[in-house]
């Protein structure tokens, strides 16, 4: 059983666009600051998808009081998944290619002082929510944002520049897809359900979103012009995209979208499949203790 001062590192190997080697110096400052700290420290590396998850609810199980995720959006979203409802707090350390979530608390994107963050930090509350039963604490969505994530996650390299590309290239072969939601039938360029206000890399869908109100974000973008492409763009990046006249959002606190055939959706960014098209929605208020 773990000592109340026990914190454990899941670091994923592969993650971001750091070295093996830069990895290992984080690894090593992080079990130096956290010895000097008086926590016993521990570190285990990702092998497989899932086992971030599986990592980080043995911790709870033993009695961490903190988990650091040191990875992507991805890393973090599997590890948060295991310390929803529990008392050990999750500490962020952004190495991947978007980083909504860290970009959203405000965590530092420099992985060194993440770590001097995520340890000296005070647990605060925020929410999560799901889509059917896919935890997710950024963004969950569909049509165009789905379309992409299920193309980038196809992609050898990752980062901004490679998603750009392919949001390029997967624009002009999509088209506005058909949704009942919540009963009412829509054609809409895409759907998002944000918990925090970005997707990450500062594209902002939802800039008013709270993360700790025990609500969602309902944004939806209507099929637009090919000529609007441009400032809609210049909207997402500016924070500004709620003035758009594309634009529509409202709070909820839970959503039923239906489509024919397959779904494609995404959560946190993590491409998905729903075999029967239909997706339910839902906040799970004050569901998470994050290191800030």
């Amino acid at each position: 059983m773990a000592t109340l001062s026990s914190v454990l590192a899941i670091i994923n190997p592969l993650s971001g666009t750091t070295t093996a080697e830069q990895k290992a110096l984080l690894r090593d400052a992080f079990l130096r600051k956290a010895e000097a700290l008086g926590y016993a420290p521990e570190v285990a590396m990702t092998a497989h998808a899932g086992h971030a998850t599986e990592l980080a609810a043995d911790a709870v199980q033993r009695g961490f009081s903190r988990v650091l995720a040191i990875g992507g959006d991805g890393t973090i979203n599997e590890t948060a998944q295991a310390l929803r409802r529990s008392a050990t707090a999750l500490g962020i350390v952004p190495i991947g290619s978007g980083n909504g979530l860290a970009r959203h608390l405000g965590v530092p994107l420099n992985p060194m002082k993440a770590v001097e963050r995520a340890l000296n930090g005070r647990p605060v509350v925020i929410d999560s929510a799901e889509i059917n039963e896919h935890p997710f604490f950024c963004t969950a969505g569909l049509g165009f944002e789905a379309h992409v994530a299920h193309a980038f996650a196809q992609q050898a390299v990752r980062g901004l520049p490679t998603y750009m590309r392919t949001a390029f290239r997967a624009f002009w072969a999509y088209k506005p897809t058909r949704f009942l939601l919540d009963g009412q039938e829509k054609e809409l360029f895409s759907l998002t359900f944000a918990n925090a206000g970005q997707f990450g890399n500062n594209a902002w869908m939802a800039p008013k979103a709270n993360i700790a109100d025990g609500r969602l974000e309902q944004c939806e973008i209507r099929p637009f012009p090919a000529q609007a492409t441009g400032i809609l763009t210049w909207r997402l990046f500016n924070k500004t995209i709620d003035q758009s006249a594309y634009w529509r959002g409202r709070s909820i606190t839970k959503a039923i979208v239906q489509a024919e055939g397959p779904l494609l959706i995404h959560a946190d960014g993590e491409p998905l499949t729903l075999p029967d098209g239909k997706a339910e929605v839902r906040i799970v208020p004050g569901s998470l203790l994050v290191l800030l």
